[in-house]
């Protein structure tokens, strides 16, 4: 069976600097991959890879069988809060159309099928009753949700999350772990960056140790049970704080 999102052999230059060596990884439909490495490893690297904003030095990015390609390939993305310019004049349901714009055009004008997919988008993340809020008057946790809406407006195939529970309350972050899982059971591939390792090893099918590549990959019990992989991902030793929150895991 082709996977969902292949990464093979992927390796990324920027500014004359290797940032992704030799890289692969696969996604199935119907599975929540966390994709877990120090500050500087290349996660997010690797997420703009797949979206096609960068283009690898070596390798391929595949996703159900082809070439990945900007606008054109079912990847549904939730960046990093402060990537979105929340301070614009507009309302959360048109921030949710945005995710449409790929699919319709920069001139054509959405119907009735284009906002029956944002107002069910915005109540899978239970954001209907703010529908016509300016996002600027959105709280943290509300604007992660308006992101992921966004994201899931399109129907994609795969969805790409990068960070998506730094800075949030503990009720939102389970709305919204319970929210992936459930996008993954419905058949999605979920690739999910994340420096909350607890909340990776209790809510993740699999994980994924990256520093520049792939280190391993395995589920949640079979990679805390091995502490070398984590010493090897993160440069720590044997007696790091890493190793004691794996251990109480």
């Amino acid at each position: 069976m082709t996977a969902a999102l292949a990464i093979e052999n992927v390796s990324v230059e920027l500014g004359g600097r290797l940032v992704l060596t030799g890289t692969d990884l696969a996604v199935d439909r119907g599975e929540l991959v966390g994709l877990i490495g120090p500050n500087g490893a290349g996660k997010t690297t690797l997420l703009r890879t797949v979206l096609g904003v960068l283009a690898p030095s070596t390798g391929r990015v595949l996703v159900e069988g082809r070439v990945s390609k900007p606008g054109r390939t079912p990847i549904g993305y939730v960046p990093q809060r402060h990537e979105f310019a929340w301070e614009f004049p507009i309302s959360v349901a048109n921030v949710v159309m945005t995710g449409l714009t790929g699919r319709l055009g920069m001139f054509r004008r959405p119907g009735v099928a284009q906002w029956e997919a944002v107002a069910d988008a915005l109540e899978r993340v239970r954001m209907t009753d703010l529908a016509d809020r300016p996002v600027g008057q959105l709280s943290g946790g509300q604007r992660q949700r308006v992101l992921v809406a966004r994201a899931l407006a399109a129907q994609p195939a795969v969805l790409l999350l990068d960070e998506p529970f730094t800075g949030l309350d503990m009720p939102t972050q389970e709305l919204l772990s319970a929210l992936f899982a459930d996008l993954a059971r419905e058949g999605r591939a979920v690739l999910m960056t994340t420096h909350d390792l607890l909340s990776a090893l209790d809510g993740c099918d699999r994980i994924a140790l990256l520093n520049r590549t792939i280190i391993a990959t395995g589920t949640p019990a079979q990679l805390a049970a091995d502490p070398a992989l984590w010493m090897t991902t993160f440069g720590v030793g044997a007696d790091s704080a890493l190793l004691r929150i794996l251990k109480a895991a």
